[in-house]
Order: C-alpha cells, then structure tokens, then sequence
C-alpha cells in the first residue's frame, strides 16, 4: 500500500469514523474511500484538499508522511460539532496499528472526568482487544458501580462504542455517558420529543429515580455493545427481577387510579 492509503485508513479510525461517516465527510462515495485506503487508487488533488482539510494536515504530510507511527493519537483533527459539545478524543493503538479498547475502572473513574482528553492519560490505562467486535469503530470498556442496571452487578465492564453525534442516539438504548455533573454513568436514554436538547436517563433497576442531563453537560457518548463480568445470575434472578418490575407497574397503575378518583 501507499502511504497515503496507510495514513487514510489510520486518520479516520483515530477520528472514531466509520468509512460511511468519513465519505459523507469529505462529500465522496464510500466505495471511492475504500478504493484509497485499499491502494486501489489515488485521490484526486481535490479530494486530497478535502482530506487536508478533515484532519488539519498539510496534503505533503498526507501524501509524504508515515503518520501511522505514534503509539498515543490526539484526535486533533475532530472538533466538537455545532448541535453537541463532544469533545476530542484521544486513542491508543498497538504495534500492529490496531486499536485498542482502554480500560477504565471504578478506581480511575473520577480521574477520567479530568483527563479523557490527555493522551498521556488514555495512554496509561489498561488496554485489551477482542475480536468479536467489528473494527470499523472505537471501544472503550468502563467498569459500572451499584446496582441501578440490574442485573449488570457492580464490577461489571461495560464495552460502549464511540458516538461522535449526539442525534445518533436512539430512545430506549443504553450508553454509558461521560458527563459534566454526574460523571460517569450507565443508563437507558430518552430524548424528549418537545426538548430535543435534553435527555431523560433511566435505571433497569426501578428503585432509582430517571432525571434528566442536558445534551451540552454530555461530554462523550459510549453505545453500549458488549459486557464483562466476574459473577454470574443468580438461579431466579431474572423470574424475581420480572415479578419485581409486574409489581412496581402495578402499584404505579393503582397510584394514578388514586389521584384520578381523588380528582
């Protein structure tokens, strides 16, 4: 392959980009984009200004450059879009180039919160691959606290991948959000239909309250995809939880039959 084909590839994975989203970026088809990062053709001096442009480049360093060096990537080339306020993001990669999915733990929790944007930072977490997850985007694995999301106990690792765009996200799908006042968390995630800009975040676990984040106190966005956990259910866990939930929409349905006839 080129380099230009190599460092292609290389810079939309760093910016989290599948080669759809990068396509629809640089205003090509996504078979063209495939055909540069396979070697299988040149860009054009016009496509290659596109390019520069994405990733904040000089077209010499594109085309001249072995970019695919650096074991620590500042995703300098994404900038936080104008309907969100995601911030940079920053990956690791192995020796092979493939990337890696950063762990964080309870432990590194609140650390996080200050430094998901240092390279340093994410170049000093624990790191892990598997090879059931598709390669064309980013993971990160965050290990939950609590019991809110029965039955995912406390100490289980939440893969999530990475959501650039904060209108991706899907009602009733759980994401693990980084955000400015609650911090980490794992939850299943409603947006309003009148309030587009703020998100309700609920528990599985019905003994937690939902409450609402608004979309700019959202710093990054992890689509759940997989999980990893030490301790596995209890026989009649789920029966229970299943009864657990009858009874709680029971007793919210006599609740509201209440104030109906107290009305």
């Amino acid at each position: 392959m080129s380099l230009i084909s190599e460092n292609l590839k290389f810079l939309r994975k760093k910016m989290g980009y599948t080669q759809e989203q990068m396509a629809r970026e640089a205003g090509i088809k996504r078979s063209l984009l495939g055909a540069y990062e396979e070697g299988r053709a040149d860009p054009r001096i016009s496509n290659l200004l596109k390019f520069s442009e994405i990733f904040q480049l000089a077209v010499d360093d594109l085309i001249g450059k072995d970019l695919t060096g650096n074991a620590v990537i500042p995703a300098n080339g994404r900038t936080a879009r104008k309907d969100n306020n995601l911030r940079v993001l920053s990956i690791t990669v192995d020796s092979q180039n493939r990337e890696n999915i950063e762990l964080v733990p309870q432990k590194a929790a609140a650390g996080y919160l200050n430094g998901y944007a240092d390279p340093e930072y994410i170049s000093e977490l624990p790191k892990f691959h598997l090879p059931m997850l598709p390669d064309q985007a980013t993971y990160r694995a965050f290990e939950i606290s609590g019991d809110s999301m029965l039955p995912l106990r406390s100490g289980t690792v939440v893969i999530g991948r990475y959501i650039d765009d904060i209108s991706e996200l899907r009602n009733g799908d759980t994401y693990v959000l980084v955000t400015r006042d609650e911090g980490i968390v794992y939850k299943r995630v409603y947006r309003y239909a009148d309030n587009p800009d703020l998100f309700c975040l609920t528990s599985d676990n019905r003994q937690y309250s939902a409450y609402d984040v608004r979309g700019e106190d959202i710093l990054e966005i992890w689509e759940a995809k997989a999980f990893i956990s030490t301790e596995f259910p209890e026989p009649g866990d789920d029966d229970e939880m299943t009864l657990k939930k009858l009874a709680d929409i029971v007793l919210d349905l006599q609740q509201e039959v209440i104030k109906l006839k107290d009305r």
